[in-house]
């Protein structure tokens, strides 16, 4: 048995158990997942596999749009077995690379449009149950982390750059882990988030008493600044220049 079906998980947390193994996808949106103990959430990059008989709780943040695809092992040949046995011998939050995502969007539109068509709903879902195995166990193909969406970290940035932005939100924004996060983000940018972060404040600040004639708290507030004299103090440690030597320069 393989069935599929669209949900959008209510914000309310919902604790339950069921005999067949679950895949769950999001279409939109995120939620929250813990199985036997283990938590995680489900965005665009991550899915949860939740083994059967496994006790799990679940809610969802906000507006989503889940795929759910239920799997029961009895009526599945001895390959389809094997296969299912590897995936969900425990909970699993698997990455989900680009090439899965648009996967995903295809079988979800099809799905969408054709659902009742109970063959064509067994073929994507097991086209997807194959995606996944070869990506977490087929140690033949090569692994390539897939580079972070630097255009998406930066738009967020922008948008609450007047406030304090933690480390964390940006980890979630990507659903990556802090300390996974950390490294990926040294590695693709060249710089800690920290470093950058600064960075883009400092470059927006000198744009702005460049470009306006902004007072300097007002320019310290929009950037994200605790104070003028942390702005006078950054820019003197990180550009040799006071603001209004910057200002005056131009």
């Amino acid at each position: 048995m393989l069935n599929t079906r669209f949900l959008r998980l209510d914000d309310q947390a919902h604790v339950h158990a069921h005999d067949h193994h679950q895949l769950v996808f999001s279409l939109s949106g995120r939620a929250e997942f813990e199985v036997d103990g283990r938590g995680g959430e489900v965005c665009r990059m991550r899915a949860c596999l939740v083994p059967g008989e496994a006790d799990h709780q679940f809610a969802g943040m906000g507006d989503n749009r889940m795929l759910i695809v239920d799997l029961n092992p009895q009526s599945c040949g001895a390959q389809d077995l094997e296969l299912l046995g590897q995936l969900f011998d425990k909970p699993r939050y698997p990455a989900l690379d680009a090439d899965f995502q648009n996967l995903l969007s295809y079988a979800s539109a099809e799905l969408a449009r054709y659902g009742s068509d109970s063959q064509l709903a067994r073929g994507l879902g097991g086209v997807m149950l194959r995606a996944l195995h070869v990506r977490l166990f087929d140690v033949a193909a090569p692994r390539r982390a897939e580079p972070l969406d630097v255009g998406r970290l930066d738009a967020y940035i922008e948008q609450h750059m007047g406030r304090r932005i933690s480390i964390v939100e940006l980890a979630q924004l990507v659903c990556l882990s802090p300390s996974h996060f950390h490294a990926r983000f040294k590695d693709s940018v060249g710089l800690t988030p920290h470093q950058y972060l600064l960075k883009t404040r400092m470059d927006r600040a000198a744009r702005l008493l460049r470009e306006s004639a902004l007072p300097l708290i007002r320019i310290a507030e929009e950037c994200g600044f605790s104070s003028q004299s942390a702005l006078t103090t950054g820019m003197r440690r990180y550009l040799g220049l006071t603001p209004k030597r910057l200002r005056s320069a131009d």
